[in-house]
């Protein structure tokens, strides 16, 4: 999450495959469910697992569309997560995670699993979270990203995961 405002200024690219990876990518497998949401904004349980074992659970909620939007997170107990996990049944999704840090920026590429309107073709984003509200064109992408990049799908919101998880999308 970007500054002290609660905003998050990502941008996201459609890949056409893995990308191959150096050496320094952090790996999580990521669980994510979403309540019903009949307007703008979206409510999310996650569970992450990190390769050293360690677990953790969030709940966050965003608001907005495209490049800016409102995100609201906070740490919740296993406890938490297993009472309100329920309330995300047909909206869910499993995706492991690459995060890796270049030039200051933090990159996540999400490899998305069991995703039936994808499954001619496995569905690979990558990720970008911007540090200020500068010129978003303006940020490098590294070299052994942009080889895979099909388009930026920023500013369409069949690609945000929401979307995906109540399986909505489709390429």
């Amino acid at each position: 999450m970007s500054g002290d405002r609660g905003l998050e200024i990502e941008r996201t690219f459609l890949l056409k495959g893995m990308p191959e990876l150096p050496g320094t990518a952090e790996r999580v497998e990521i669980e994510q469910g979403y309540f019903p949401s009949g307007g703008p904004l979206e409510g999310r349980l996650r569970r992450s697992r990190w390769q050293d074992g360690r677990v953790a659970h969030f709940h966050t909620v965003k608001s907005g569309v495209g490049l800016i939007r409102k995100e609201t997170e906070r740490a919740i107990d296993a406890h938490e997560f297993a009472d309100r996990w329920p309330a995300t049944e047909g909206r869910r999704l499993s995706k492991t995670r690459h995060r890796i840090e270049v030039a200051g920026l933090t990159w996540e590429i999400d490899q998305f699993h069991d995703l039936p309107a994808f499954e001619e073709r496995p569905l690979f984003l990558a990720e970008v979270e911007i540090p200020e509200e500068t010129d978003p064109a303006g940020i490098p992408i590294p070299s052994w990203i942009s080889a895979a990049i099909v388009r930026e799908v920023t500013e369409e919101p069949r690609f945000r995961n929401y979307a995906l998880a109540a399986r909505s999308a489709t390429i």
